[in-house]
């Protein structure tokens, strides 16, 4: 930060626009200067919005010395009131440049001639005051501490503002400024002052987005403003979560995620609505009252309703088709004076559907239900009579699904073909069940909403919202009866069934696609089995079983074929005992494909032989779900040119125990299966949640960025394709880096990507050490020769170039880049040292460190946060072969086999959870089929204060004890009771 705040005041020297980063970084040793400026002037009232006592001239001459100003002194007061002003005023940054470069003139000249200060004292108190009370109100510094730094975890203001340049993005700030106010002083969360937290989003609608998102999210107004900034600025999840955390109120990814999604979708209505709006108004028929209207519209069902009358059709509704017969002042003064109204005045024998009384008082009423149907009142008082009443969804078999589909299809929803429940009782997988039914032709689906919602419904319209203004002739009456029950039945029944549905079918599939990324993001921190030579089996009854040996390295050391189910077991068994003992494995990992059972047993009987002797060999089931896919994919043929794609397969199972993320990033998540329904939702939804959790699951396990493929560079927060190909490419060609600052050289990673890929990216210092000394030794050395001619180029620039090729023991470490100062002066504070990063004896310090001041206040020493520190903290006192995957559970090696028909009631066991969904948790006890845990035995008593979670939900990988409540043998099916989790 002093090397910020050095080259923010050389560009002010130089009278050039500087950005806004440089501005905070001086906003304390500017406002030392405004302090000294206010023994000058004197307020004339306070601000009745600020509540604050005003501090005293005399307290603020102690803060320091009064000496006169010099130019240079006045450039720093001019950017600090810019500064200042721009926090309160969402301005463009052109217009916030050109007003800081105006005001500092205006400064300039000030300074300079007393006899022009002297002359409008009164418009300079003004902007004086305007000034203090914006700073009271956004950014009340220490005036005597000019040593106080912007915390490294900050974000933006309300303003866009520009990168900074290339030397100078390490310290980027991110557009969204934490506030700082008197009553949090280190920057801790704080609701934003009214005029600071409007969002203004491109399609403006009647409705404030905050307020809506804050709504449907149950998340304060203050955080959802800050997760929408954040997000405007592209950053990523990982990154919110782990160095943003003061900002989003400590939230979770998964949270966060739902968030996004809930702001896509009204960003999305928007932009439908707005879309809308312009074709109407194209078409000539848009009315100030349907641009209200649709405006008003916050979900895609109001929407379509609004937009229903004015679709294009080929007949038109029978409203539209009435008013053009002109009987709409007709049904207008049917409510508004209906003694005035004579409809036998209306009939034309010569004018199709005005011939007769009937057919007048049909168009009547359908103009009435229309308005009826649309009017917004009456459509929040049925909603609302609904959320009170039972309404029903209702499933049967349909009449021609025996015909067409195949009987097998049909019993697979033997539960949903005579099936009734409350829409608020519905379990989201019985939603799923019945939209896959409908979808087949296989179940008639419809929401039933009972008489007595009909009847409280017209008794309110007649006696209340459709009452005639004045008295109504019975026949007129009649009209009025008709329209409403026609309305009802007609237009906001149908409403209202497609809103339950969607809304229904909506939750439905956000809860499948969350399981989803859950059950994802806990096989992908399955915990590694590194250190062991693997043998991966992919069974096989005619092709034979692919075997394939791989190093600790994950390096292919030998593949083969065996036929095991062909009468050939034993002469096969020497082969492999053979292969065995020659690479020293002793550890078989066996796909769950076809011929999975009879592998298993074959191995578990030549384990309980003692036939592999002297080795103990043990075996694992893993999930194969997706290896095929990955065999015949161009990554495969790239990594393993030249090779089978039947044994590729059998290296990516081996693979998936030794390090599980590392090996399935290969392929698109969704081929895992370890989902619900997963071909039945939103296949955006999936893919972009799907997505994200791989992102964030490898960024928070991070990288050895000299060693990691390409394929897991990709998933880092920041990175993509294209960068990650970019980074392999300079790493080869300059050899590995050495420290973070040198990500900055590679091509197309910005500064923004940089801020956000930099703290999951670990350099290995031993792996440095050792590179350093060879190119030391080794002077002829390629690396080293590059680097020669690199440094008789840049000429004046090679001691920056040098500067650059120092390791820095914190690129080791979670802690960002930005955050490195606080760390080093952290070190200082404890007594401790860069080369005791991750030893017993760094802990050992941080704990009398916290123990006599407790990390709030130590945070306030050192001018950061809480949450910041905490990240400091753990990236100083964990080891350097820490690994988050450490708590979770490893795969569940074992010797023998266990069968179905062994089973009995009551047999307690342990098992592994295979998936888990909306109606309970499969289970792998080791007898070939998963058993059934339902969901209602799954309770917070029976988790661990560690397992309990949001979805009290137990993941893929997890170890559970759990007790045999029935077996059928015929449909091969397990129910089983949770007892608690290993």
């Amino acid at each position: 930060m002093p090397s910020l705040r050095r080259r923010a005041k050389l560009q002010a020297e130089n009278a050039e626009p500087t950005d806004e980063c440089s501005f905070f970084s001086e906003l304390s040793s500017g406002s030392e200067e405004d302090n000294k400026d206010d023994s000058i002037w004197k307020p004339q009232r306070k601000v009745p919005r600020n509540r604050r006592q005003p501090v005293s001239k005399a307290s603020k001459r102690k803060q320091g010395p009064r000496v006169k100003k010099s130019s240079k002194q006045a450039d720093d007061v001019s950017k600090d009131v810019a500064v200042k002003e721009e926090l309160n005023s969402p301005v463009a940054i052109v217009d916030a440049d050109l007003e800081a470069k105006d005001h500092k003139l205006h400064m300039t000249k000030t300074l300079k001639t007393a006899a022009k200060k002297q002359k409008n004292p009164v418009q300079r108190a003004k902007k004086r005051l305007k000034v203090d009370e914006e700073a009271s109100q956004v950014s009340p510094f220490e005036g005597g501490d000019s040593h106080v730094e912007t915390p490294s975890t900050s974000a933006c203001a309300d303003v866009c503002k520009k990168e900074e340049s290339e030397d100078n993005f390490t310290f980027e700030q991110s557009p969204l400024k934490r506030l700082r106010t008197e009553s949090c002083p280190q920057g801790r969360p704080a609701r934003v002052p009214d005029g600071a937290s409007n969002i203004k989003e491109e399609l403006e609608m009647n409705w404030d987005i905050v307020q809506v998102l804050s709504e449907r999210t149950n998340i304060e107004p203050w955080v959802c403003t800050n997760i929408i900034r954040l997000f405007n600025d592209d950053n990523t999840i990982p990154f919110i979560v782990r160095y943003r955390k003061e900002l989003i109120n400590n939230l979770d990814a998964d949270f966060l995620r739902e968030v996004r999604q809930t702001l896509d979708e009204l960003r999305d209505v928007a932009k439908k609505a707005h879309s809308r709006i312009q074709k109407l108004k194209k078409e000539g028929r848009l009315s100030e009252g349907l641009l209200q209207a649709l405006l008003s519209c916050k979900t895609f069902e109001e929407l379509e309703h609004v937009c229903a009358p004015y679709k294009m059709g080929s007949k038109g509704t029978k409203a539209q088709r009435a008013k053009q017969l002109g009987l709409e002042g007709a049904a207008r003064t049917l409510l508004e004076n209906p003694g005035q109204l004579n409809l036998l005045s209306y009939i034309k024998p010569d004018v199709k559907g005005l011939s007769e009384l009937k057919d007048i008082e049909t168009g009547v009423q359908h103009i009435l239900a229309d308005m009826i149907a649309k009017d917004r009142d009456t459509l929040d008082f049925i909603r609302n009579l609904c959320k009170h009443r039972y309404i029903c969804i209702q499933s049967s078999l349909a009449k021609v699904s025996s015909k067409k589909v195949n009987e097998k299809e049909v019993d697979k929803f033997q539960l949903y073909q005579n099936f009734s429940c409350n829409i608020r009782n519905i379990h989201h997988h019985q939603i799923l069940a019945i939209n896959r039914g409908e979808n087949l032709k296989i179940l008639t689906v419809k929401v039933n909403i009972s008489d007595g919602v009909k009847n409280e419904f017209c008794r309110w319209c007649i006696q209340n919202r459709w009452r005639p203004h004045g008295f109504a002739r019975p026949e007129l009456m009649k009209i009025l009866h008709n329209s409403l029950d026609d309305s009802f039945k007609r237009l906001i029944v149908p409403l209202l069934c497609r809103e339950f549905r969607a809304n229904l079918t909506s939750d439905a599939e956000k809860q499948s696609v969350m399981m989803f990324g859950q059950n994802l993001r806990q096989l992908l921190l399955t915990s590694p089995v590194p250190g062991r030579t693997l043998m991966g089996v992919d069974p096989g009854y005619k092709h034979g079983c692919k075997l394939a040996i791989i190093s600790p390295t994950s390096q292919i050391l030998h593949t083969d074929v065996v036929y095991l189910h062909c009468g050939q077991g034993f002469r096969e068994a020497e082969k492999i005992k053979r292969l065995l003992l020659h690479f020293n494995c002793s550890t078989v990992v066996i796909g769950n494909g076809t011929a999975c059972r009879e592998t298993e047993a074959y191995f578990a009987d030549l384990i309980m032989k003692n036939y592999f002797a002297p080795l103990d060999v043990v075996y694992c089931i893993v999930s194969e779900a997706g290896a095929s896919i990955y065999s015949v994919s161009p990554e495969a043929n790239k990594e393993m040119p030249g090779l089978d794609p039947n044994l590729r397969s059998a290296v990516s199972i081996a693979r998936r125990v030794q390090d599980p993320l590392a090996e399935l990033v290969k392929f698109d998540p969704k081929h895992i299966g370890v989902g619900m329904y997963q071909h039945d939702v939103s296949q955006t939804l999936l893919k972009a949640t799907l997505d994200s959790v791989v992102e964030e699951c490898v960024s928070f396990v991070g990288v050895d960025i000299n060693i990691c493929s390409e394929v897991l560079l990709r998933h880092i927060a920041g990175l993509n394709a294209n960068r990650a190909k970019n980074i392999i490419e300079w790493r080869e060609k300059n050899g590995p880096f050495i420290n973070r600052e040198q990500l900055k050289k590679v091509k197309g990673l910005g500064p923004k990507s940089f801020q956000q890929c930099a703290g999951f990216v670990r350099i290995n210092q031993d792996y440095i050490r050792t590179f350093c000394s060879s190119q030391h030794t080794d002077s002829s050395g390629q690396n080293q020769e590059a680097a020669l001619v690199t440094n008789e180029k840049l000429g004046k620039k090679k001691s920056k170039a040098d500067a650059t090729l120092i390791p820095n023991p914190l690129d080791q470490t979670c802690i960002h880049p930005e955050s490195y100062d606080i760390a080093v002066r952290f070190l200082s504070f404890i007594g401790g040292t860069l080369c005791e990063i991750g030893k017993p004896e760094m802990q050992q310090k941080i704990n009398e460190s916290l123990g006599k001041e407790g990390i709030e206040k130590t945070a306030e020493r050192l001018q950061t946060t809480a949450q910041t520190l905490q990240v400091i903290i753990d990236g100083l006192s964990q080891p350097k072969t820490f690994d988050i995957r450490t708590d979770f559970d490893k795969p569940d090696f074992k010797r023998s086999i266990v069968c179905l028909e062994d089973l009995q009631v009551g047999t307690v066991l342990t098992g592994k959870v295979e998936n888990a969904t909306l109606f309970g948790v499969f289970v792998d006890i080791g007898v070939g089929k998963a058993g059934l845990i339902p969901i209602r035995f799954i309770t917070e008593a029976k988790l661990s204060k560690t397992k309990r979670r949001r979805s009290l939900g137990l993941g893929p990988g997890e170890k559970v004890e759990v007790k045999v409540l029935n077996v059928d043998i015929p449909r091969s099916r397990i129910s089983l009771d949770l007892l608690r989790v290993l």
